[in-house]
């Protein structure tokens, strides 16, 4: 059901009708649940207004699958004054990013000179910036990029993510490991073929709780990124277990969803960030969220009808 829910609602979106309706009205219609301002002021505010509830952030200036060299270099100096302004108003933030939207889809080697001046940024302001994952054909050249640039700037201000419905994702893992990667897992939200994915979710969650485990128990920074509630309690049942300290792993979360949860993990002493998007070109990103879960559709859907 799940993953044949995620397929549909990921081509219904691709539809221009579909696409152009909701560009003009989304924002009206339930999107401000999912992303948190289309400025760069209005997110930082929203991420003073978390930090106030014990809860740290993710900054993601949104933006992919970018086709214009200047409109790569504008979203690298907007993620470096991100970084400028996370130090200079004191917050509990730090920076993610997606290479498409750097151009590494027009010329890898000027991503790669805008990302060290990113990761020069973040070393300089003593933060960290976090490289997505994005669709499977991409994930070589991620993982690649990853890896000189750990290897200049430090696992403490660079690291990526990776996605448990790929069966390839646990030889990532130990490759990540050989760097002391910081590591964000997930389960994934792209449209990925059964012979390079799980199609079934209790087989993505079985990935997703050992690479979890792995990725901890090898002593790295891990950051634990679901909402699934049985899972987190596996999570804290082993590092309790294992007498992992709470310092080695973090929960994160996406704005908008189970706050209640964020708000008391937190309470509990857990470490828990919220990956928190920004920008006018929220599109992709939206419908994503809406592809993982039937009830954020049906939030949207309500949405709709009370305009």
């Amino acid at each position: 059901m799940n993953a044949w829910f995620r397929r549909t609602v990921l081509r219904v979106a691709e539809l221009r009708r579909v696409k152009s309706t909701f560009e003009r009205y989304g924002m009206r219609m339930g999107v401000r649940r999912f992303v948190a301002a289309e400025t760069l002021t209005g997110a930082l505010e929203r991420v003073r207004d978390m930090n106030r509830q014990g809860l740290a952030a993710t900054l993601d200036y949104l933006g992919e699958s970018v086709e214009d060299p200047l409109v790569a270099e504008k979203a690298a100096n907007q993620i470096i004054e991100m970084l400028r302004m996370i130090d200079e108003r004191k917050l509990d933030a730090n920076v993610s990013l997606k290479l498409t939207q750097l151009g590494c889809l027009l010329d890898p080697d000027a991503c790669l000179k805008h990302m060290e001046r990113i990761a020069a940024a973040a070393g300089y302001y003593r933060n960290f910036v976090r490289i997505d994952m994005e669709d499977s054909t991409l994930t070589d050249l991620t993982l690649g990029m990853t890896g000189k640039l750990v290897e200049r700037f430090g696992h403490e201000h660079v690291g990526t993510v990776l996605q448990a419905y790929l069966y390839r994702s646990p030889g990532d893992l130990k490759r990540l490991g050989e760097w002391k990667s910081n590591v964000r897992i997930v389960k994934g939200a792209y449209k990925e073929d059964a012979r390079i994915a799980f199609p079934q979710k209790r087989d993505v969650d079985l990935q997703y709780v050992e690479m979890v485990k792995a990725h901890m128990n090898a002593g790295h920074y891990t950051a634990v990124a679901t909402h699934d509630a049985g899972i987190i309690q596996t999570v804290k049942s082993y590092a309790a277990g294992k007498g992992i300290s709470s310092k080695r792993f973090e929960f994160q979360m996406l704005y908008g969803i189970a706050g209640g949860l964020q708000r008391q993990l937190a309470n509990q002493g857990y470490r828990v960030r919220i990956y928190t998007p920004f920008g006018s070109e929220w599109y992709p990103y939206f419908t994503r969220r809406i592809a993982e879960r039937p009830a954020n559709l049906l939030f949207v859907l309500k949405g709709m009808l009370r305009k």
